[in-house]
């Protein structure tokens, strides 16, 4: 089998509403789709949501990494040759998280079509559904709830509100929402946000609230902050934009600073590298959570399908494509009372 085109498509994504987390607000999203066609008919398609705080990358720098070593890089390749296309472009580019997340995307795309099955077979294949939590971003008490009663009556029993600005605006919203649904499933994200004594102080006020997460309480350059955070509460807690590479991890686990990890495709370059993560978490005794960006359905069927392959992922947060208008994606996986689905055809479109 042998690549006989790449191309892609730069998407200018428009959200529904803008939210707010504790380092920025967000209106729209760019994301890159790449199409790579084979000379038996076979097609892949990856995605990449680059993100300057999370992924490291702008989206000028995505495209140049596309035209300049991705298309040129791959045409002629045997696209099963996918450890060894990743490995030597991984040292092509200067910034490369989500363009490499993208390339894996396509390629294990077209593993699993041509082996007939759908991608988280190929991959292992470990369950059929997950149930992923839905997000509150910053507002004002009022739109907090209204926010979180839309989220219940669509069918959603998880709920992660995100936080960071405030600390007791924080601990009243999550009073509140606590109080009105008794059953629901809380998750909290301060987005690097916390002191110590931030955190300290929101882990008293809220203990009656049982959290089931406590995410990213601190800035990534206090992991030791982190860990003495993890030591003083009773609540999971769970490194996002700290992980943002094997070594991470490893350093974390290593010296016992997290509970949990988050594992964001877009910011760990891709499947393949995730499992890598999500190896090491394993053995360290980590649970391990799939998360997203804002990203079009193709990037949260992949993220989905390597949720599915994998016993040690018991968290999805795959909400990414909930605010897109002019996603052109669809059917790609079911979402029904905030458990997702995949399509079960074979491959990831």
């Amino acid at each position: 089998m042998k690549i006989t085109h790449v191309s892609y498509e730069r998407l200018d994504l428009k959200l529904s509403e803008s939210y707010t987390i504790a380092y920025e607000t967000v209106d729209h999203a760019i994301n890159f789709v790449l199409k790579v066609e084979t000379d038996t008919g076979i097609v892949g398609y990856g995605c990449a949501a680059p993100d300057k705080e999370v992924t490291l990358e702008t989206a000028d720098e995505v495209e140049n990494n596309i035209k300049s070593i991705v298309i040129p890089y791959l045409e002629k390749r045997n696209p099963l040759d996918t450890t060894k296309l990743l490995e030597d472009m991984a040292h092509l580019f200067t910034k490369k998280a989500s363009s490499l997340a993208m390339v894996d995307m396509a390629l294990l795309d077209i593993a699993a079509k041509k082996m007939g099955v759908p991608l988280y077979q190929f991959l292992g294949g470990y369950r059929k559904s997950i149930p992923t939590s839905v997000t509150v971003g910053i507002l004002s008490l009022e739109e907090t709830l209204e926010k979180t009663e839309k989220f219940v009556k669509e069918g959603f029993t998880i709920v992660k509100l995100k936080g960071g600005l405030n600390v007791w605006d924080d601990i009243e919203k999550i009073l509140q929402i606590r109080e009105k649904y008794p059953k629901l499933v809380l998750r909290f994200d301060a987005n690097q946000g916390y002191s110590l004594t931030d955190a300290l102080s929101f882990f008293a006020a809220t203990q009656k609230a049982k959290i089931e997460i406590f995410e990213q309480p601190s800035a990534v350059n206090k992991n030791k902050l982190m860990g003495e955070i993890a030591k003083a509460v009773k609540i999971p807690i769970m490194a996002d934009e700290s992980v943002k590479s094997l070594d991470d991890v490893y350093k974390l686990a290593k010296k016992e600073y997290i509970d949990m990890v988050n594992i964001k495709l877009m910011k760990v370059g891709g499947i393949r590298e995730g499992m890598h993560i999500n190896s090491v978490a394993k053995a360290a005794g980590l649970e391990a959570m799939v998360g997203c960006l804002d990203e079009c359905s193709l990037g949260i069927a992949a993220g989905l399908h390597f949720a599915l392959s994998r016993p040690n992922i018991h968290y999805a947060d795959l909400d990414g494509h909930l605010d897109i208008v002019n996603d052109p994606f669809k059917d790609l996986f079911v979402l029904k009372n905030g458990i997702l689905y995949p399509n079960e055809t074979p491959g990831l479109v």
